[in-house]
């Protein structure tokens, strides 16, 4: 018992464990990406065997993390990595105890989420305006709410959107969200501002083989990476700092909060499971109506 190396743990930890929990493709990549480095760690002050794994040097990989300036959230990940790997080891009696069960996670900082103002947000529209494929997609992530992951995935088949001809009377359209990672499926009614963004693009954009809805030059599907470039080009022409993709997220849930909209009805919109998630948006509103009064002064 623990006369495997660490490589050869790991190995079974990627072709047992994570295919047993069905984890997604980027959490794998995640947990091996964390793993290895630990197994680096490890085998620079000696250590090759799992048997030879104590406590103080799991420890001391986390101070190490601590010194490398790592965020709380980002050690707190690591170590619930750690954990499931020698709790995994542990349960297939490849070690006699579990080193890892009394590691004790650090505490995540508590951060604010970025909210974009009103006059934020329209500048970002119109920094986009020329591009009817940017204008869609971004219109789509401000309107509903949904996840990066959740907006690269979307196919054509996903949209419901009105007739073109009958779209002035304020028909909605809605959109499917397959979601992954254990979340339900959820369907989002469409305004008329994003089905006239997503009509206007979809009628000049040529057809692509796999029916993606949003694409580059290529005709490839927008990835994440893609995307966040796409935002991060556009904030900047804004003129808007301190910004990411998700802030176009939170800016759904902190905008409609603000507008009155019942938390259940964010909650479902933004696939949340919990309300407690959804409550945020109240301060969130709250903290921005604050900003737009004090940079509006009369």
């Amino acid at each position: 018992m623990g006369d495997i190396t660490l490589q050869q743990a790991l190995n079974q930890y990627r072709t047992i464990y994570m295919p047993s929990r069905n984890f997604a493709f980027r959490t794998r990549q995640e947990y091996s990406t964390d793993l290895a480095d630990l197994l680096r760690f490890l085998r620079a002050i000696g250590i090759t065997r799992v048997r030879e794994v104590g406590l103080p040097h799991l420890e001391g990989y986390q101070a190490e993390l601590d010194r490398r300036g790592y965020a709380g959230s980002t050690r707190k990940r690591k170590t619930i990595t750690i954990r499931t790997f020698f709790g995994f080891l542990h349960r297939e009696g490849l070690i006699a105890n579990d080193v890892a069960r009394r590691l004790i996670p650090p505490f995540s900082e508590l951060t604010v989420p970025r909210v974009l103002t009103q006059s934020e947000y329209q500048r970002l529209m119109s920094a986009c305006s020329q591009s009817v494929r940017d204008t869609a997609l971004i219109e789509l992530l401000l309107q509903t709410g949904i996840r990066l992951s959740e907006l690269v995935r979307l196919k054509q088949s996903d949209l419901d959107l009105p007739d073109p001809v009958a779209l002035g009377v304020n028909l909605i359209g809605q959109v499917r969200i397959t979601s992954g990672g254990g979340r339900k499926s959820r369907c989002i009614p469409l305004n008329q501002r994003v089905c006239q963004a997503l009509i206007h693009y979809l009628e000049y954009r040529p057809a692509f083989p796999d029916g993606a809805v949003f694409a580059n030059r290529f005709g490839k599907p927008l990835g994440p990476r893609g995307v966040q470039k796409l935002i991060m080009k556009y904030l900047g022409k804004a003129g808007i700092y301190g910004a990411s993709v998700h802030s176009l997220r939170h800016t759904f849930g902190a905008q409609h909060a603000a507008r009155g909209t019942s938390l259940k009805t964010i909650q479902a919109a933004m696939g949340h499971q919990d309300i407690r998630t959804t409550m945020l948006y109240v301060s969130l509103a709250q903290s921005s109506m604050r900003t737009e009064l004090q940079s509006h002064a009369l």
